[in-house]
């Protein structure tokens, strides 16, 4: 019997999420069938009920779903409650009847850290910095500060809502949050989760940011270095970007699905020499 999973998003057309699940269903010899589904603005709810009505058993959630998806939720993991969003859900039992349970988690933060350690970043006693304060940095906060940084900066270009993140947070270690104007570096590691790539724009950063050795990275992906990371790259840091970071929370996702742990290296490759 094949399972039904999807991604929902609006849009979802340039979603590589059927690819990635498709690969990792070959690799691991489990049944699935992966789509993506463009849910409407003012009903994401619905659209999910008819999924689960038409057989489905889970589902990845991309923008601009992940707080309605944390909504609906019957039971939340401990990291998709910090994150106050879900990018996975998981129909409890055998997908059969509509009284199981709707369970919910994020894998985002996982994937981010999972992709920088892939790149022999070590985050324990580092310093860090994550540019942004919207809901893809509250996603990853949790993560890193679980790998013991010597400190973790969030910055903001208005400065309160970084401030307000890093409270939330904590009780999770030594987080701090300001504006970009109050960055005073140098850190190990820079981590650009705003926007900003999308349009080429960039933050506005001091020249001194970066550590000798530092790592640069950009939770946006292409197939050139972002204007991040080629400002990085001028400045002496090594840059990464966020393609493996997908591929990453996508095999969580699969875990959490399937219990089986797909080899992300080959996929990766793959998505790479597409791009």
């Amino acid at each position: 019997m094949t399972d039904r999973y999807c991604v929902f998003g609006h849009p979802v057309g340039h979603s590589k999420s059927p690819a990635i699940h498709a690969a990792f269903a070959d690799q691991t010899g489990e049944a699935i069938d992966y789509t993506a589904i463009e849910a409407p603005l003012d009903d994401f709810a619905g659209a999910w009920r008819a999924f689960i009505a038409a057989g489905g058993r889970g589902a990845n959630v991309t923008v601009p779903f992940k707080e309605e998806a944390f909504r609906l939720c019957e039971v939340l993991s401990p990291r998709a409650l910090r994150a106050g969003a879900v990018n996975t859900l998981i129909l409890g039992g055998n997908g059969q009847s509509n009284d199981l349970k709707v369970y919910g988690d994020t894998t985002d933060g996982v994937g981010l850290v999972r992709d920088l350690e892939r790149h022999g970043v070590t985050l324990a006693g580092a310093r860090l910095l994550v540019l942004g304060a919207g809901g893809a940095v509250r996603g990853v906060l949790e993560p890193l500060l679980a790998a013991a940084p010597a400190s973790l900066v969030v910055a903001n270009r208005t400065a309160e809502k970084a401030e307000a993140l890093a409270a939330d947070f904590a009780d999770l270690g030594e987080i701090r949050g300001g504006g970009f104007d109050a960055i005073s570096g140098p850190f190990d590691v820079v981590i650009n989760g705003t926007s900003a790539s999308l349009a080429g724009d960039l933050p506005p950063l001091p020249d001194d940011l970066f550590a000798d050795g530092a790592t640069a990275y950009d939770m946006m992906y292409g197939a050139e270095p972002t204007v991040f990371l080629q400002w990085a790259a001028e400045r002496g840091a090594r840059g990464v970007d966020g393609l493996g970071m997908l591929v990453e929370q996508a095999a969580e996702s699969f875990f959490l699905w399937r219990h089986r742990r797909p080899d992300t290296d080959p996929v990766l490759e793959a998505l790479r020499r597409a791009l």
